[in-house]
């Protein structure tokens, strides 16, 4: 019944979503209206009444309806690969490679100084690496540790409750209410020069709140890729580096208890 329809110029496309947002909404069958001999569907009935009002403005007149360009989202679990491969998609395809995540510490960054998140925390330094100072070494360290200890609450500046949500988010995955997810999602697909090249969004949606987000904005990517990726894979990409990095940390402690082990005996000469 669908092929023998006369359509418009959108086809199954929302006319009024690609006009206003510049978006392919896929219309509904109960949101149908005829023009000029040909069917347009719409994404709500609001979008409906508002095409029937001033069907002129929507349609096509001496050219074709120029359609968005490529808007994809990349998901997968952490060391799936997204990364990879969407900064070689974008190369490709030569459209914009957003990673979500790392979009979030940057938001911070100015205010935290380093990366916040499971990914990036540290061991605690132990007790060992505080050295006792020689009597005649004492004042010279005291004055600079309170320099170092004023400097560091100069840096400890005040975040914002935007900030502050993006943070826990980061931390403990806490889900970013919808008013922030405004201020950062849609601009990539209405604002220059995203809306007019496209992107691929690596790592958006992680969870359905994201995804129902999407939908109730009305932002529709064009296509959506989940990875799917065995743990043993995860774990063969991920171990390595951080098995470096520990022993790195290791030996980093042992070099301190070698300086400590000097300094002792340099107390008792």
């Amino acid at each position: 019944k669908e092929k023998k329809r006369h359509m418009g110029d959108t086809k199954h496309f929302c006319p009024v979503s690609l006009k206003e947002h510049f978006v392919l909404y896929p219309g509904l069958y109960e949101h149908a209206a005829k023009y000029q001999e040909k069917i347009y569907y719409f994404s709500t009935s609001e979008y409906r009444d508002k095409f029937l009002k001033n069907p002129e403005e929507y349609v096509a007149h001496n050219e074709p309806i120029q359609a968005p360009p490529l808007r994809v989202c990349l998901l997968g679990t952490h060391g799936a690969g997204k990364t990879t491969c969407a900064r070689q998609i974008a190369d490709k395809l030569g459209i914009f490679h957003i990673q979500f995540e790392e979009y979030l510490q940057e938001l911070i960054l100015p205010k935290t100084k380093e990366k916040v998140g499971p990914h990036f925390d540290e061991e605690p330094e132990e007790d060992d690496n505080k050295m006792p100072i020689l009597p005649q070494e004492l004042e010279d360290f005291s004055q600079t540790m309170t320099k170092t200890e004023t400097q560091k609450i100069k840096q400890e500046v005040e975040l914002t409750d935007e900030e502050e949500a993006i943070k826990a988010n980061l931390m403990d995955n806490d889900a970013l209410p919808p008013e922030i997810l405004d201020n950062i999602v849609l601009d990539w697909w209405r604002k220059e020069p995203f809306r007019s090249t496209g992107f691929i969004l690596d790592g958006f949606p992680r969870t359905l709140d994201e995804a129902q987000y999407l939908s109730e904005r009305g932002l529709c990517p064009d296509v959506v890729v989940y990875i799917q990726v065995e743990e043993s894979d995860v774990l063969d990409r991920l171990f390595p580096p951080r098995l470096k990095k520990w022993k790195e940390r290791q030996y980093k402690k042992m070099e301190n208890k070698k300086k400590l082990k000097e300094l002792k005996a340099k107390i008792r000469v």
